[in-house]
């Protein structure tokens, strides 16, 4: 599994995959921490609704992840490779322009 991953993602070393499962993992954690000031500060509490606790979270969440992937991947030396993942996965989220042939 690890030698299809560091295939697929261009990476020899395992302590590179190593660094790169770390970044996931504490970006993971922290932007879900984020969360909680956010909702504490627009006085989202048990009572409110749960659709827009949904809704809160992931717009939340999503954004802070992008920043954080970056950042945390920087601290540990691997930005070019966040880099990399993070314009891949916004490129899913925004539509390409299809000309159209006149």
């Amino acid at each position: 599994m690890f030698k299809k991953l560091k295939k697929r993602w261009g990476i020899t070393s395992n302590i590179r995959l190593l660094l790169i499962f770390t970044a996931f993992s504490v970006t993971g954690s922290l932007s879900v921490m984020v969360r909680k000031p956010v909702f504490d500060y627009l006085s989202i509490d048990p009572d409110t609704n749960l659709l827009i606790k949904i809704a809160m979270s992931i717009l939340i969440i999503t954004p802070t992840y992008q920043v954080l992937l970056v950042i945390i991947g920087s601290i540990l030396g691997q930005f070019d490779f966040f880099w990399r993942f993070e314009k891949k996965m916004l490129g899913r989220f925004i539509p390409k322009n299809k000309q159209t042939p006149n």
